[in-house]
């Protein structure tokens, strides 16, 4: 009872400090603390070589995640930051409003998250990318501008960055413990894109529609970047290299598994690079700044990584996903449960299911589930939850790029980023269950 106490007590503990505004690299860890004193695990590593205690259990975890997943990071977050340095990103954006129309403001800025997301652009470069036009748009359409969070949120983290053929890390995880591919089950998937597209924009219609209702508007500030470049690459142009990830991923994913994604990326580095090299301002800047980009939004996550790390090993959590692996009925409800909680607990799709599945993928297989099927509800459920306050990529939305407050902007960004995905969860489930 008291490692129950310690579990939720520390994930509450993680999301009050978070939304105080305190560094998830402070946060995680004292918070994983609590949960380690709670559930009477010892607190520095022993004569037993260092297994099973607070320190070696988050370190496990956060250096783990590290080693895995650095690369991808990195290389995504270096191509980010060359498609917005050249202006590739930019042009896209422009591209896509001038298509849609200044009033359609909040669709043009999820479909430019999209099309940058789907073609391998880091969802944190994403967002600090699509950002400052998210802002013009939403000023010359007279819209509050709390919204822009649930907007770039909606866009890169959920229909994209769970659906089968996504460069994204979320749909590559998996397949290392499943065997599968980054297409795995794409009819069901398509379907729960669509259903997540169309319904997650409606409602960010009306929620923008009953706020202007009641009298919001766009506030402008100081800070806020209105400056324009003189030329852009083409839009067509620009898309090339976006292309050149999506293509080397699907030629290459069955011979070299989820390293493809590194050579997918590297391409795409390289494709900016020759593709835009006039249109830079700054390629060394943009190189640096990546780096730095990678190492941060990696830094945060395996901070939380490490907190699960923790709560892996508590007995509390030994019996919660106990309980849920023997649910009964079809093995993928307590699968796409696991998965959201383990995903929930770390404020991580990607470290959700960096826990979950070593543990969960042998009992699912063991038992005769699709790995097909498998892969596509973990992708789809490590996305829902995963977007508690606490969530890194959640803190640097909201604060770190739109300077807004969780109170002002989170409740948006949950009702995209959460209640959407579990629909699509849920969606996904049945169809499989109907045999699709």
């Amino acid at each position: 009872m008291l490692s129950l106490i310690g579990l939720v007590g520390g994930l509450a503990l993680l999301i009050f400090l978070t939304m105080r505004g305190v560094d998830l690299l402070i946060a995680a860890p004292v918070s994983a603390l609590l949960m380690a004193m709670l559930s009477g695990l010892p607190l520095l590593p022993g004569a037993e070589g260092g297994t099973g205690s607070y320190v070696s259990q988050y370190m496990d975890g956060f250096t783990g995640f590290f080693a895995d997943w650095f690369f991808m990071f990195l290389l995504g977050a270096i191509f980010g930051k060359l498609m917005q340095d050249s202006g590739a990103a930019e042009s896209i954006a422009h591209w896509i409003v001038g298509h849609i129309g200044m009033k359609n403001a909040p669709l043009a800025v999820v479909i430019a998250c999209a099309v940058l997301t789907y073609g391998g652009v880091s969802m944190f470069i994403v967002s600090f990318s699509v950002y400052p036009m998210a802002v013009g748009l939403f000023r010359e359409a007279g819209l509050p501008r709390r919204f822009i969070p649930a907007a770039l949120g909606f866009g890169v983290g959920t229909f994209t960055m769970t659906s089968a053929g996504s460069p994204e890390i979320q749909n590559w995880i998996p397949i290392e413990y499943l065997g599968t591919s980054p297409y795995a089950a794409w009819g069901v998937s398509l379907v729960v894109a669509i259903f997540m597209v169309i319904s997650g924009q409606l409602w960010l219609n009306w929620m923008i529609k009953r706020a202007v209702a009641k009298g919001e508007t766009f506030h402008a500030r100081e800070d806020d970047d209105n400056e324009q470049r003189a030329s852009l690459p083409h839009p067509l142009i620009s898309m090339l290299p976006l292309l050149v990830v999506l293509v080397i991923t699907f030629f290459f994913h069955e011979q070299f598994g989820k390293s493809a994604l590194m050579i997918a990326l590297l391409g795409g580095v390289i494709g900016i690079c020759v593709i835009n090299l006039r249109h830079f301002t700054n390629m060394g800047s943009a190189f640096s700044g990546g780096a730095l980009g990678a190492l941060i939004a990696i830094a945060n996550t395996c901070a939380v990584v490490g907190f699960g790390g923790v709560a892996k090993a508590t007995p509390a959590f030994d019996t919660a996903v106990t309980w849920m692996t023997h649910l009964p009925g079809n093995p993928l409800i307590g699968s796409a449960l696991a998965i959201c909680v383990i995903a929930g607990i770390t404020g991580s799709a990607s470290g959700g299911q960096a826990i979950a599945l070593p543990l969960l993928a042998p009992h699912y297989l063991s038992i005769g589930v699709n790995p097909q099927e498998l892969h596509r509800v973990a992708a789809i459920s490590s996305g829902a939850l995963d977007s508690l306050p606490h969530s890194g990529y959640v803190v640097t939305i909201i604060r770190a790029i739109a300077g807004e407050t969780h109170k002002q902007a989170y409740p948006a960004f949950a009702a995209l980023t959460v209640a959407i995905p579990l629909l699509g969860v849920v969606l996904a489930v049945g169809l499989f269950l109907l045999g699709m």
